[in-house]
């Protein structure tokens, strides 16, 4: 038997689909979505009981249980009885993963085997359980606490596979890629540091560095503002060497930046290869009037264009 628990429910048995008829109402459905997140664990009477009916069960809630396992039986392992993949166990029910074959498990292996691979061999591999887990998990599933809560480790476990694919990506030099799995982690999670690292590398390493900058400030504005930090360092390293290097490119924006650089006390090199420390003073007066013009004649045409 194949099951798909991530997007709706879906259960095969060969080469056919079961129909909700043939799994029953809605109780019977929630008891197989639990025991299928449950692979090859036991779910005591007690505790499904408890997850069916929260803390106002019927009177009846384990007879109840015990006829809504045997309508389940019957559709899901006709003529097998107890013997099919789904089987009690211990006071409780359990589904046999030997009989079964899972998607959200599929997804589980997938996640463990790239953890075990060197960056070459985990790409991949992080591609495939992304793409398997592309859709919410019990997607048509009502929103009962326990689907919340199994919905939530899920999401949690995604996030952590698309930022790790996304660095197996940055590490071997495939920038494109990195990005976009960058973006769709920080879609997910602005508070993500690791997935804005990735996208401010991803974009100074493809030559974006105007978007890197804008990324960079973005994370800037989002981690001071949520969490009162600042970008860590090697964030900021990434965003003074496109700093530099925008600042070195020849055209307008980057005689912007060079001004702007030059009044915050630092002055780049010609070649962009170093940066050294302004020291204030009578030095050299004429760069820094030079810079305010440059800063002025810029803001005048923009503001010009604005109105």
């Amino acid at each position: 038997m194949s099951a798909k628990v991530i997007g709706p429910l879906e259960v095969r048995r060969g080469d056919r689909t079961l129909t909700a008829k043939e799994l029953g109402g809605p109780k019977q459905r929630q008891i197989l979505e639990i025991l299928l997140l449950h692979l090859g664990t036991p779910v005591s009477k007690d505790r499904l009981v408890e997850l069916l009916w929260g803390d106002r069960p019927p009177a009846a809630a384990l007879q109840n249980l015990e006829s809504y396992v045997s309508v389940l039986r019957r559709g899901l392992q006709p003529g097998a009885g107890r013997s099919g993949p789904l089987r009690t166990s211990n006071g409780g029910y359990v589904m046999d993963e030997s009989a079964v074959d899972l998607d959200v498990r599929r997804f589980e292996l997938l996640v463990d085997q790239a953890l075990r691979c060197p960056a070459a061999g985990a790409y991949p591999l992080w591609c495939a359980a992304l793409e398997l887990a592309s859709a919410p998990l019990l997607e048509n599933e009502l929103r009962c606490e326990w689907a919340e809560q199994q919905r939530g480790l899920h999401s949690a476990r995604v996030l952590e596979a698309r930022v790790s694919g996304a660095e197996s990506a940055l590490r071997l030099g495939l920038h494109r890629e990195a990005v976009l799995h960058a973006r769709a982690a920080l879609d997910e999670d602005q508070l993500h540091e690791r997935a804005w690292t990735v996208l401010v590398l991803g974009l100074e390493g493809a030559g974006r560095a105007v978007e890197g900058l804008q990324a960079y400030e973005r994370c800037r504005r989002t981690l001071d503002h949520d969490l009162g930090c600042a970008p860590s360092g090697v964030l900021q390293e990434a965003y003074g060497r496109m700093l530099r290097s925008t600042a070195t490119a020849g055209n307008e924006l980057g005689q912007v930046l060079t001004a702007l650089l030059v009044l915050h006390g630092q002055s780049a090199d010609p070649a962009g290869a170093t940066v050294t420390e302004w020291v204030p003073g009578p030095r050299d007066p004429l760069a820094r009037r030079e810079a305010a013009t440059v800063l002025q004649s810029f803001l005048g045409r923009s503001l010009s264009m604005a109105g």
